[in-house]
């Protein structure tokens, strides 16, 4: 990989200091180049990128506006998009060791019922099909049904269209491990770390989530965040 790898990170404004200890450990950890970007709902509207009617019941700002990420990357290699309620403890360089570029998207595949009916700061935990898929997505820029997911398609598909990845053949939608996507509170605890925590009930950004598993890594993650922007101002 010559160039850099573009990663797109979901943003909600609620939740700034989530993205920027997502972005903190991403770069921290890699061994790649990376373009890390966040997707603003609002800077995406002023593009007139994303035009679908607010939707007051989704539980972020970025629900939909993460399938815009390949068209915004731009490439006919590989682009990623995760939740900013993530935290990377491991190389995502090392991510692309396995791709087969006969596929057209990488995610894990839980198959799993939520335990939490409440999440974050009081929104509902909805439940339905391939439910966290597309929480984490490795995009081949350069396969047709990537090509194929533009704007017009993001703002006119139902939420079950894209989140279900039914833009896509079954047949080209590859397996990562879980430890790629690992899903705090979901999952019993492993021996070893995963390569990337994601607090999908909640992270210790929030004052009720200050008990869940790893929030000690994140609160880490965080303290050396604030102290390298301290002395990038100082």
């Amino acid at each position: 990989m010559s160039n850099s790898l573009k990663v797109f990170v979901g943003y909600d404004s609620r939740e700034d200091i989530a993205w920027q200890v997502a972005r903190y450990s991403l770069r921290r950890h890699a061994s790649v180049p990376l373009e890390v970007h966040p997707l603003k709902q609002a800077s995406l509207r002023e593009l007139g990128l994303y035009t679908r009617p607010v939707d007051v019941s989704a539980a972020t700002e970025f629900s939909i506006t993460r399938f815009l990420t390949p068209y915004i990357a731009d490439t006919d290699g590989w682009s990623v998009f995760c939740d900013c309620d993530f935290l990377f403890t491991g190389d995502i360089g090392t991510l692309f060791e396995h791709l087969d570029p006969a596929n057209a998207v990488y995610v894990v595949k839980h198959d799993y019922v939520p335990s939490q009916a409440v999440k974050m700061d009081g929104k509902v935990q909805s439940t339905y099909p391939r439910k966290n898929w597309s929480s984490f997505m490795v995009f081949n820029g350069a396969h047709p049904a990537v090509k194929a997911l533009t704007p017009r398609v993001v703002n006119a598909e139902s939420p079950a269209f894209l989140h279900r990845l039914q833009w896509v053949d079954d047949a080209a939608i590859g397996e990562l491990p879980l430890t790629w996507n690992f899903l705090e509170g979901e999952y019993e605890r492993p021996a070893e770390t995963p390569k990337v925590i994601h607090y999908t009930n909640g992270g210790p950004w929030f004052e009720n989530w200050q008990d869940v598993d790893y929030a000690d890594l994140w609160l880490g993650e965080k303290a050396l965040y604030e102290a390298s922007a301290g002395a990038a101002i100082g």
